[in-house]
């Protein structure tokens, strides 16, 4: 993991509000420094989190005064973040430090999250509360998060035989491991187009290239790329049956992405985002929708017909 280290540019120029920033930058580099002897030493480790919990509570209780206090007109919506954090985000990554035993690669898959979040959103949303941005106003999508939820989660248990849990509805594209990346994309009725991201980490590929083909795969250069192909062709024929998507799906060489292809893509604006995590490892998965061009001049043309009657 490359260390996003705490400097000037994430400063707000609220005091107390950067001192606790920096503060928790300097928690989770603790945190990631002590994963080497972290499976000799758990309940240290534990402490370790219990703290960082504590403390990012105190501070979200303290800018939340802030913003009170200024009448900061996206209150609600910050607020909201720090609630889907604590709520959602904090307790799936503690569970599945739990499930893992607190393994090496579970702590750093931890901190690697809770770093990137950080950097994220102090320069996304705590920057707007001093106006140094503007804050991106988001699609509300919370009635839709439980139902694909429920899909990922049935989807993992027919191809990987795994329980999956929501860790993030926020996931800002941060590096999962080692990972496979794909892409599909839907015509639907009316000139909608639904366009699907989905990363797999590489533990959690092994393990479904090892029940499809009935044999133990433990090493990546093992996993053929038929395998990895149909696994995502059943990951995105499960899940995408949210969206009334019956259509078979096929994928091949054009929809595999790499790492970079994978992060310019989801640069383009996914408005739902959401990581999962599995004992074998994690799932990211994303979505957009759009209207084609041609059929937005249609209706537009349409429109003005049916006005002129």
């Amino acid at each position: 993991m490359e260390k996003i280290l705490w400097d000037d540019k994430f400063k707000i120029g609220v005091d107390k509000v950067d001192k606790a920033h920096a503060k928790l930058f300097r928690i989770v580099h603790k945190l990631f420094d002590m994963s080497e002897d972290v499976e000799a030493n758990p309940t240290k480790y534990r402490e370790g989190l219990k703290y960082l919990e504590a403390y990012s509570m105190i501070h979200f209780s303290e800018e939340e005064a802030y913003m009170r206090s200024i009448r900061y007109k996206g209150y609600a919506q910050h607020k909201r973040l720090h609630d889907n954090f604590r709520d959602k985000t904090l307790v799936a990554l503690k569970k599945d430090l739990e499930m893992s035993s607190y393994s090496a690669n579970a702590v750093q898959r931890f901190a690697e999250i809770m770093n990137n979040w950080l950097a994220e959103h102090i320069t996304r949303e705590d920057q707007a509360i001093v106006g140094r941005v503007i804050a991106k106003k988001g699609f509300d999508l919370s009635s839709q998060v439980p139902i694909i939820s429920r899909a990922v989660n049935k989807a993992a248990m027919e191809i990987f035989q795994l329980e999956a849990t929501l860790v993030s509805s926020e996931y800002k594209g941060q590096n999962i491991g080692e990972a496979f990346y794909c892409q599909n994309c839907y015509d639907m009725d009316g000139g909608i187009r639904i366009q699907v991201l989905m990363g797999v980490e590489e533990s959690l590929m092994l393990h479904g290239a090892g029940r499809l083909s009935g044999m133990r795969v433990v090493q990546p250069n093992e996993i053929t790329e038929s395998a990895v192909r149909r696994i995502f062709e059943l990951l995105f024929q499960n899940v995408t049956k949210v969206f009334r998507i019956e259509e078979e799906s096929k994928i091949d060489k054009d929809n595999r992405l790499t790492r970079d292809e994978f992060r310019t893509e989801f640069m383009k604006g996914y408005p739902c985002n959401l990581l999962f995590s599995t004992r074998n490892g994690y799932f990211a998965f994303c979505y957009r929708s759009w209207r084609a061009k041609g059929q937005r001049n249609k209706a537009s043309e349409e429109s003005k017909e049916n006005g002129a009657d």
